[in-house]
């Protein structure tokens, strides 16, 4: 197994970091949302729409470890990068809860 240069392997790490950053944003994304829109009716849509930022925020941190780990192996032995759906998961998800908040206050504002 071959060592990959040192750039590549450090552009990997940062990828991986600005993953664990996107999860740590869309965590305190649900938090705020959880606690401090109290007055965002109905309460079932405000906690599904934290309840699935807290799950973006997993997959966020899981995903970016596992991509990371593959990437890392992938330029160890040569072989080509692997792709991940991982963005794609990241967007329509969030598309869903923007969705699902720009509804949900249009209708509690009448």
């Amino acid at each position: 197994m071959e060592e990959p240069d040192h750039r590549f392997t450090l552009a990997n790490e940062r990828t991986f970091l600005a993953w664990m950053r996107t999860g740590l944003a869309l965590l305190a994304a649900a938090v705020a949302l959880s606690q401090f829109a109290t007055d965002l009716d109905p309460t079932w849509l405000r906690q599904a729409c934290a309840v699935a930022l807290g799950v973006l925020a997993t997959a966020s941190c899981a995903g970016g470890l596992l991509r990371w780990s593959s990437t890392q192996e992938a330029m160890r032995r040569g072989r080509p990068l692997p792709s991940g759906r991982l963005p794609a998961v990241l967007a329509v998800g969030l598309v869903v809860v923007a969705v699902a908040l720009t509804v949900g206050l249009a209708l509690a504002r009448g």
